[in-house]
């Protein structure tokens, strides 16, 4: 396990023009991010992240790999889900340090949903994919009952799951309301955030094809959806990977993937909801990112963006971006400016704070 010491990086704001396609640069202020690589006793790919608070996080990855830390992340431990260590876990939810949820990928039933309400001691199958056509990508609750999987393209409709009763029930979105969708379009499974949830039933989905990348948006838990196109490039193996929103109104989408190169148009914001997107910055890794979030509770809108190139964030909202390394990364989650982590290769996970 590769380790690091904490370090500050930054102590001022900097004037980057390389990145930007246009408007001021940020107002300079002092800043100090830092990051630090922690301990996870395992050589597993790690992949997504739930930051519950600066003391509780969850990870998940593969070979039916989970992990936990209850003291902001000085030690993690985990295991692997019982008959599980085919599986990997491309996404994870928590409500706090009791109780959790994996979404494991795949055709068939490669694509299952556990849950554990004792810390991981025990884990419950609350679903297998009998569908072997089927394959689901990532999962979000708006509160404890409410939850949604999305999955890819199903004879021209999104792949949808719907819970009220915290996942004791699982019923799959009939065709006729789920979203018009196109041949091979699909969300990429890699960090557990082409999904994102806000209060009073809103949420958002990025998907793509060979040729364009979407979001679908939703203000009633799923049931009803629109659509908007992003202006990012998109190709095969390359396309939308990641949305989040740090309200009701302002989000950002970013582009990556396994054809992704640098210069292409990865990052897009909204400001209306999702309606309508503009692009702005472009990241500084070739692989774009495959996962990335707004760092809630900070003065400005930061993002932090993750890829198997490195880890890079933003103070302006997507405008510039300031790179921090360059390891590998496949996601990255955040409970407040003081503590976030980001995980990917080899067991890796990073801590990151200062934002």
């Amino acid at each position: 396990m590769l380790r690091t010491s904490g370090k500050p990086l930054l102590s001022a704001w900097l004037f980057l023009t390389a990145c930007a396609t246009g408007g001021p640069p940020p107002a300079p202020g002092p800043l100090s991010v830092r990051h630090e690589g922690q301990e996870s006793h395992t050589t597993a790919l790690l992949i997504a992240v739930s930051a519950v608070s600066d003391s509780v996080a969850w990870v998940s990855g593969a070979q039916g790999t989970w992990l936990r830390t209850v003291d902001g992340g000085s030690t993690w431990q985990g295991g692997r889900v019982a008959d599980a260590d085919s599986l990997q876990f491309r996404d994870v939810y928590a409500l706090d340090a009791s109780r959790a949820w994996l979404l494991s990928i795949g055709p068939g039933a490669g694509s299952r949903i556990y849950q554990t309400s004792d810390g991981g001691a025990h884990w419950a199958t609350q679903f297998t994919n009998a569908d072997p056509d089927a394959f689901f990508d990532c999962l979000d609750f708006w509160e404890a009952r409410r939850g949604i999987v999305v999955g890819d393209a199903q004879e021209g409709r999104t792949g949808l799951l719907l819970t009220n009763d915290g996942g004791v029930h699982w019923t799959r979105v009939p065709a006729s309301s789920a979203p018009e969708a196109s041949a091979g379009e699909g969300s990429f499974a890699a960090s557990g955030t082409c999904l994102v949830t806000r209060p009073a039933g809103r949420a958002w989905i990025v998907a793509a094809d060979s040729l364009r990348s979407r979001v679908l948006r939703s203000t009633d838990y799923g049931r009803t959806w629109a659509s908007s196109l992003l202006p990012l490039t998109t190709r095969a193996g390359a396309g939308a990977q990641s949305v989040a929103f740090r309200d009701a109104t302002h989000g950002i989408a970013l582009a990556g993937g396994n054809t992704a190169r640098l210069g292409d148009d990865n990052v897009a914001v909204t400001e209306d909801g999702g309606a309508t997107w503009i692009r702005r910055g472009r990241l500084p890794m070739a692989s774009g990112a495959w996962g990335g979030v707004y760092v809630p509770g900070t003065t400005r809108p930061a993002v932090v963006a993750v890829g198997p190139a490195g880890l890079a964030w933003s103070g302006d909202d997507g405008t510039t971006w300031i790179s921090i390394d360059t390891l590998n990364y496949w996601s990255v989650g955040f409970a407040s400016p003081r503590a976030g982590w980001a995980v990917g290769a080899k067991g890796r996970i990073t801590r990151l704070s200062g934002f």
